[in-house]
Formats: C-alpha cells, structure tokens, sequence
C-alpha cells in the first residue's frame, strides 16, 4: 500500500482533501505489484489569484512518477494530476512491454528511478547540491522516456549493450541528442 506525504503552502491540508487525495492515488496502485515501500510527495499551493496547483512525486524502484497540475479548484488539479500520472504509467508499460517482445525479455524490470539534477548556484561554481544515484542498464529510448517523465532536459544511463555510461538530452529545436562517453 502506498504511502502518503502531503503539504501544502497556503492551503490547510484539511482531512476532506487528504482523503479526497489518497482515493484518487490509490487507483494507481493496480498498475504496481507492489508499492509497500514506496510514498506519494503531494505538495498542494494556492496562488494569490485563488488558483490551486498540485504537484505529485512517487519515486518506485524502477521508476519515478512526476506530475503537476493547476486549476481554478483544488480538487478538479488532483483529479487532473492523477489522469496525467496514470497515461504515464500507461506509455511507461506499453513502451517497456513492447521492447520486451522485440528482444524477447520476460518479466522486464529496468529503468532508472533516481532523478538525476546538480544545480549550479552562481558563477563562483559553487556546489550547493550533490545527488548520488545508481544507473540501471537500459537503450536510449527507456532513458529518453525517463527523462520526459521526470520533466528533466538530460538523464544519465548505463547503455544495456555496451556498459558504457550515456546521457540523452533534450534539444532546442525540440528533438533528443545522445552523447555517448568514450573508454579511451
């Protein structure tokens, strides 16, 4: 069963929209065999102008979730985020379900959950933040559908056929690059 973590920032998290969340992220949990481990950071915001956003992070083992959304209603973003969250998990499983019958894989279990980001805070190059993470093997495609899940412009990766370490990025024009490192 998962578990939750909900705030909010000008907002009262009242025990009607904890409950109101919970029921709604709990569809998601037929898509898993198991979320015992695993929390949904909910984060609830109210603009000056009365809009709500809501923003919902379920970090899995093999996967991260990641959305948000903002309306006029609280409870019409909830509703919102978890339609958007649930059509991730779908292109998530038909994309890894489909490489799977291609290479003949059963029971595939690969993608890299941690989210990967090093923020630079001025131009004296200070480090203000370290995140350490373990890559997984997977193709170009897996580490691309990561990223865009994680709303993220790069994501680092283990290339599944040559162990060497990669990362796919988001370009200007739209498009993805792949920078691939070299063992020389």
């Amino acid at each position: 069963m998962l578990k939750y973590s909900i705030r909010g920032e000008n907002i009262e998290v009242t025990a009607a929209i904890r409950t109101y969340i919970q029921k709604k992220l709990k569809k998601l949990e037929k898509y898993f065999e198991d979320t015992s481990s695993s929390t949904a950071h909910v984060n609830l915001k109210v603009y000056s102008d009365k809009t709500a956003k809501v923003e919902v992070t379920i970090p899995l083992p093999y996967l991260v979730l990641r959305a948000e959304e903002t309306s006029p209603d609280m409870y019409a973003s909830v509703d919102l985020v978890t339609d958007k969250l649930e059509r991730q998990i779908r292109k998530y499983k038909t994309k890894i379900n489909r490489k799977s019958r291609e290479k003949g894989f059963k029971g595939l279990e690969t993608a890299n959950a941690p989210a990967q980001n090093e923020e630079k805070a001025d131009k004296k190059f200070d480090i203000v933040r370290t995140k350490r993470f373990s890559l997984k093997p997977m193709d170009s495609e897996e580490a691309i559908l990561q990223m865009d899940m994680l709303g993220h412009d790069f994501f680092i990766y283990e290339d599944a056929e040559t162990n060497g370490i990669n990362i796919v990025y988001r370009r200007n024009d739209g498009r993805y690059g792949l920078i691939e490192a070299n063992e020389d």
